[in-house]
């Protein structure tokens, strides 16, 4: 699974908006669209944010694992 296919599933399962993560995210529904759709690339500070927002780590989010696994801050 790719990382665009993986966060619309982790949105879609937690009953989330495109609206509602483009608001997380300083975008607009339509922008949040365009990097689910593969018409604009997730940048490192929104994958960042979504990684707190779910509590799921980037290697999970970005499909290098398919394990969920939370995220955790480094000092």
């Amino acid at each position: 699974m790719n990382y665009r296919e993986r966060i619309k599933s982790v949105r879609e399962d937690r009953d989330l908006t495109q609206a509602h993560i483009g608001r997380l995210l300083n975008k607009s529904q339509q922008g949040y669209n365009h990097i689910e759709t593969g018409r604009a690339e997730l940048k490192i500070e929104d994958l960042i944010r979504l990684c707190k927002f779910y509590g799921l780590s980037a290697d999970y989010l970005i499909g290098l694992t398919d394990k969920p696994r939370p995220y955790t801050a480094s000092r």
